[in-house]
């Protein structure tokens, strides 16, 4: 039996390569399924089930394509309704694997379809749990996302969570291993853990929401306290996974194709496409096209693209750092962005010698800051609510970046104000969006608020954000 986590970073996301006796099972693939296929070949094996633990919000999955490709039949849970062709396990319906078994368990409450899958050894023995966003280490997936579609408030989901991880999960051996759908960075829970697989009877231990003690009441409230709106783009991700998708070959394809500047302009104009600027921060503030959106993709690239982008079907073209065009371009796939319309040839160096115009964004080190701040300094901070309320500088304001635009009538529109996120990163999206709205006064602070505490600049005193009422 050989079992192999695939965790992608950017999506904090966790695929799952099960083998038995040449017989192998996918669950919960990316969309760029050829990886898969090539482990198989160079196995000599082949992909019996695609497993699917619920109709993901947050990334695309690769099981439509991957079915296509292999032949292998696609498996959810009970009350999944895809537009294709599926199997729909039953409560512990059990598929065989070479001579291991994977039962399904059905386990309500993220969503109503969720299901989770427990793999037995060759011995009849339960060795692993893979619960999708049903559980995490550290937390449970959030009630929130399915209420539309399950015409049920997220009260009412999380008490059928409660349920399901009761009567389901936490009745298993506490040796059992949990492979989780996230880890730490991902928007389907709260205090999710950096680890990325674990023990029951560690959950069982540390887990806030697998208390013994804990009643309905408490876990409802607990759960959905202090959940942020999800981003925009989830449901258009649900419908993606539930009834198809375009080949990532194809949108690679089209994405792939070389604009020149007049090109990409004449492009943008017509077409409504964004100017999606994928370099580097300190590039983009050195010279970038105006009206661009920066969004690096050597952050948190795809789940910010969805969180501040929203609709997929937004006509996009890039500029991006030699020779990680098609990595740019399935990236945006993995979170259903497929309507990218090119790239600009020779990067935004041929923008450059095309001689047309060009921004940039006013910085300052945090050095200077020190020299000239006062108490009554104008400094929005672009980091989330937890973190401002955790430590902060004091004068500063907190307009968290996943909602800046409904900040903008927060900035002062005479004289210069001060921007910052953590490390820099979020700041200059901020940076690229203010300006996209018209609004050019501010100075974006390098480094973030860590270079502002090495600087010894004053904060307020730091709060564990695990002790914060929300």
């Amino acid at each position: 039996m050989k079992i192999e986590q695939i965790y992608t970073g950017c999506l904090a996301q966790g695929a799952y390569y099960i083998e038995s006796e040449g017989e192998v099972a996918i669950i919960d693939p990316l969309r760029e399924v050829q990886p898969y296929i090539d482990m198989t070949e160079k196995n000599n094996a082949k992909i019996k089930y695609i497993f699917e633990t619920h109709f993901h919000a947050d990334f695309v999955s690769g099981h439509v394509t991957l079915s296509q490709k292999t032949g292998a039949p696609i498996v959810y849970g009970e009350n999944a309704n895809p537009t294709f062709d599926a199997i729909i396990a039953k409560d512990n319906q059990e598929f065989k694997l070479g001579k291991i078994t994977i039962v399904a368990l059905h386990t309500p409450g993220h969503t109503m379809e969720s299901t989770t899958y427990l793999l037995k050894d060759e011995n009849g023995k339960n060795h692993a749990l893979f619960t999708g966003d049903t559980l995490f280490l550290g937390d449970v997936g959030r009630p929130d996302l399915a209420q539309k579609a399950a015409s049920m408030t997220q009260e009412q989901l999380a008490g059928t969570l409660y349920n399901s991880l009761r009567n389901k999960i936490m009745p298993l051996e506490d040796e059992l291993i949990i492979y989780p759908g996230h880890g730490a960075g991902s928007a389907c829970g709260k205090n999710l853990s950096k680890e990325t697989k674990g023990t029951l009877g560690d959950q069982k231990e540390n887990n806030y929401a697998l208390r013994a003690d804990m009643t309905q009441e408490e876990f409802i409230k607990e759960v959905t306290s202090g959940l942020m709106p999800p981003p925009k783009y989830f449901p258009l991700n649900v419908k993606m996974n539930k009834e198809g998708y375009e080949d990532i070959a194809d949108v690679i394809e089209q994405g792939t194709h070389e604009l020149t500047p007049d090109e990409l302009e004449l492009l943008a104009n017509e077409t409504g496409a964004l100017v999606l600027d994928v370099r580097s921060q300190s590039e983009f503030a050195k010279g970038h096209i105006p009206q661009s959106i920066f969004i690096g993709i050597d952050g948190s690239f795809a789940p910010w693209v969805g969180a501040l982008i929203g609709d997929v079907k937004q006509p996009i073209v890039l500029v991006i750092p030699e020779g990680r065009e098609e990595e740019t371009i399935t990236r945006l796939s993995r979170v259903g962005f497929d309507n990218t319309l090119g790239y600009l040839k020779g990067g935004f160096e041929a923008w450059l010698n095309s001689g047309k115009e060009y921004d940039t964004v006013n910085q300052v080190i945090p050095a200077y800051l020190n020299a000239t701040i006062t108490d009554k300094s104008p400094i929005y901070d672009v980091r989330k609510p937890t973190e401002f309320i955790s430590e902060r500088l004091p004068q500063a304001v907190n307009t968290p970046l996943d909602d800046i635009n409904n900040h903008l009538k927060d900035f002062p529109t005479k004289g210069n104000f001060f921007i910052h996120c953590a490390g820099g990163y979020r700041s200059m999206i901020a940076a690229s969006i203010l300006k996209s709205r018209g609004i050019h006064n501010f100075i974006d602070i390098t480094g973030g608020f860590a270079a502002i505490k090495e600087n010894g600049i004053k904060t307020t005193d730091y709060v564990c954000p695990s002790t914060i009422k929300e």
